[in-house]
C-alpha cells in the first residue's frame, strides 16, 4: 500500500485574502482542492484539524497479509483494525468485497485502481472494534467465505468503512484493500 501524504502550498492574491493549494494523496487517490482564506490563516489551522482527525480515524487491514495464498470455497478470517483515536466517532458499517484482478492487464490487482471495486460482497454490516490483546490497536474479525467458483489467481480483498467523526459530526467515508492469491 501507498502511505499518504499531506501537501500545500499558499499564494498571495490580496493584502488580505490568500489562497490554499491543498492535496492529499491517500492509497490509490489524489485529491486536489482549492481553498480562499481571508484575512489571516485561522481558516488553515481549522482545516489542518479536520484532516489530521479524519486521517486517526483510518482503518487498517490487519490479516490477511497481503499476498496470502487463500483456496476457493474456504473461510478467510478478516481482521479490521482501528488504531485509538482521541477524535470521537461512531462506527456505522462496512463492506468486505473480493474482486478477481484475471481480467486486467497481467492478471495483476498493481496496474489498477482497485480501491473503486468491491467485486463480490463478502460480508455488509455493523462494524465494532474493541481492545482485545494489549499490544494490537482496536480490532474486530470477519470470518468470509470465498465461493468455490471464485476465478483463480489474483484478487483484491476490500474493505470500505464508513463512520461519523467529530461532534458534528461528519460523515466519513474509505476504503482499503489487500490483494490475495486464490488457489
Amino acid at each position: 500500500m501507498k502511505a499518504s501524504c499531506i501537501e500545500w502550498s499558499t499564494t498571495q492574491t490580496s493584502p488580505s485574502s490568500t489562497v490554499l493549494f491543498f492535496s492529499i494523496s491517500l492509497p490509490y487517490n489524489r485529491f486536489l482542492k482549492q481553498l480562499t482564506i481571508t484575512h489571516d490563516m485561522k481558516s488553515f489551522f481549522v482545516l489542518a484539524a479536520l484532516v489530521a482527525s479524519t486521517l486517526a480515524q483510518r482503518i487498517a487491514i490487519g490479516a490477511p497479509a497481503d499476498g496470502t495464498k487463500v483456496p476457493a470455497g474456504t473461510s478467510l478470517t478478516v481482521e479490521v483494525d482501528r488504531p485509538n483515536s482521541l477524535t470521537g466517532s461512531q462506527e456505522v458499517a462496512i463492506a468486505i468485497g473480493l474482486s478477481s484482478c484475471s481480467r486486467f492487464p497481467n492478471g495483476s490487482c498493481g496496474s489498477v485502481d482497485t480501491s473503486q471495486i468491491l467485486g463480490t460482497i463478502l460480508y455488509a454490516g455493523g462494524y465494532s472494534p474493541k481492545f482485545v490483546e494489549s499490544n494490537k490497536p482496536p480490532y474486530q474479525n470477519f470470518s468470509v467465505d470465498i465461493p468455490p467458483n471464485f476465478p483463480l489467481g489474483d484478487a483484491s480483498l476490500t474493505v470500505s468503512h464508513f463512520s461519523l467523526v467529530g461532534a458534528g459530526p461528519f460523515p466519513f467515508l474509505e476504503t482499503q484493500n489487500t490483494t490475495v492469491n486464490i488457489i
